[in-house]
């Protein structure tokens, strides 16, 4: 599980790089380059998650895993959500995201309904055992609602959560089930890569990777 939870976290860390480069250079040139992505990984950026005000901000990605070989576990699309930027044109927008996750309302919020609306698209698109979800932070608590939201949906979609915001409070304080089963998940951080694979270049990164964590919310 800790090479599993080592992908996803390095796709969240990705979604944080588009936004920096998004406040550095705009959405034009010099685009950034995630040929190591593609070339060590086999990950390849598939759309850029934005926000729909003005501001543009992008809080996430969705990633194909083009590996020619694909184990039967492997997921096709990972929608990978960023956390908190107090910088620059991200800061108020970031601020009120959480304040409405403290006051148990992200559901209402706009970005938490735009990232929804990629979630349920790319499942119909491709189906849910091939739709993976991972967020940090902020990002973790929008991927475990859309989660939830799937599931009411009948959609099961296996989710990674790096230091979730609910770990600030006691669970004893949370009803839900599901949500303490998202609480105990993972506690970890988006800094992390694959040296430690071992792994031949000709070797199925998700084919050694089995047993990845399956969340049902």
């Amino acid at each position: 599980m800790h090479h599993r939870r080592t992908v996803a976290a390095i796709l969240v860390e990705v979604a944080y790089m588009l936004e920096h480069h998004r406040r550095k250079h705009g959405h034009g040139p010099p685009f950034l380059d995630l040929s190591w992505l593609e070339n060590s990984y086999h990950f390849q950026l598939f759309h850029i998650l934005k926000d729909a005000d003005d501001t543009s901000a992008i809080f996430g990605a969705i990633f194909k895993y083009i590996y020619p070989y694909p184990a039967p576990n492997s997921p096709q699309y990972v929608i990978a959500f960023r956390g908190t930027i107090l910088k620059s044109d991200t800061r108020s927008r970031d601020i009120k995201e959480n304040i409405k996750c403290l006051l148990n309302k992200l559901h209402h919020s706009g970005g938490f309904q735009h990232a929804l609306q990629y979630v349920h698209g790319t499942v119909n698109f491709d189906g849910a055992p091939t739709v993976w979800l991972a967020g940090h932070s902020m990002g973790s608590a929008i991927a475990l609602l859309a989660g939830k939201k799937m599931v009411k949906m009948g959609y099961n979609l296996e989710t990674y959560l790096f230091n979730p915001p609910f770990l600030l409070l006691p669970l004893e304080m949370i009803k839900s089930e599901s949500v303490k089963l998202g609480i105990r998940m993972v506690n970890s951080v988006c800094k992390a890569n694959l040296s430690n694979l071992g792994r031949q270049p000709h070797d199925d990164p998700f084919d050694m990777l089995s047993n990845w964590f399956l969340l049902e919310l």
